[in-house]
């Protein structure tokens, strides 16, 4: 019989209830379940143990579920569902551009967060499998266009005529994926659900009005004028162009 690897869970949650009686969910359906009541029993597990996924709320002593997040997708490319309450937008989309995977909002239905697991399992071993056969960028180290270089092994943008004060301009993990997928396709018009589609999470941005926001980021940070920009361009109606012309390096 085929030995069929059991996933390893890390739960952080500093409500005992709810931390013992999700534990609970796991363990009857076969995972190695950890759990943490703080960010520094998170950060010790996250040291000690191989985990598969992590469900962390974002209110928890000590470091926020937002900074673990960060410091853990920085070293790591382990699952990460957040949890979030039912009225922080600004949380659930700063966490998903820290490198979260996807979230659920209390009170939710464990049944469904189950799903959200197993089909998050599902896509960390298929992105294992593409990022070992991905070709987009090839052997390329930077991308140049217009007066910025983009270093595709950091996220960090550089002014290439030296305007920008010797300050790195660094991306998140987010805008990196968006810009990436325009540059990509330099020159084509693409609707919004056409980027969320290319993108590696596209359970990132439940809205349109989450690719506008980015946009609207990585617009500033390049300093591309909105109402006449030369790098990405509206297309109204549609989507955004990426208009400038790209030398791989």
């Amino acid at each position: 019989m085929e030995n069929v690897k059991q996933p390893a869970v890390l739960i952080v949650e500093d409500e005992p209830a709810s931390l013992n009686l999700l534990a609970s969910y796991f363990v009857a359906e076969n995972y190695l379940v950890y759990k943490a009541s703080s960010s520094n029993q998170a950060e010790k597990l996250f040291s000690d143990k191989v985990l598969d996924i992590i469900i962390m709320d974002i209110k928890i002593p000590g470091k926020t579920g937002l900074e673990l997040t960060r410091e853990f997708r920085s070293r790591s490319g382990v699952g990460i569902i957040l949890v979030t309450q039912k009225n922080d937008d600004i949380d659930k989309i700063v966490g998903l551009e820290l490198g979260a995977d996807d979230y659920v909002t209390k009170p939710y239905n464990p049944r469904e967060l189950m799903v959200r697991v197993r089909n998050l399992l599902d896509r960390i071993t298929n992105r294992s499998i593409a990022s070992k056969n991905n070709k987009t960028f090839g052997n390329f180290k930077t991308a140049t266009f217009g007066d910025w270089i983009l270093h595709l092994g950091t996220r960090i943008i550089q002014n290439s005529g030296g305007d920008t004060d010797g300050c790195d301009i660094r991306l998140t993990e987010g805008e990196f994926q968006l810009i990436s997928v325009l540059i990509q396709n330099a020159g084509y018009v693409l609707n919004r659900d056409q980027i969320m589609n290319h993108m590696k999470h596209r359970d990132w941005f439940p809205t349109d009005r989450t690719i506008d926001v980015m946009i609207a980021r990585i617009r500033k940070k390049l300093g591309d004028d909105r109402t006449n920009p030369k790098l990405i361009n509206t297309a109204y109606g549609t989507g955004y162009i990426f208009s400038a012309d790209v030398v791989y390096n």
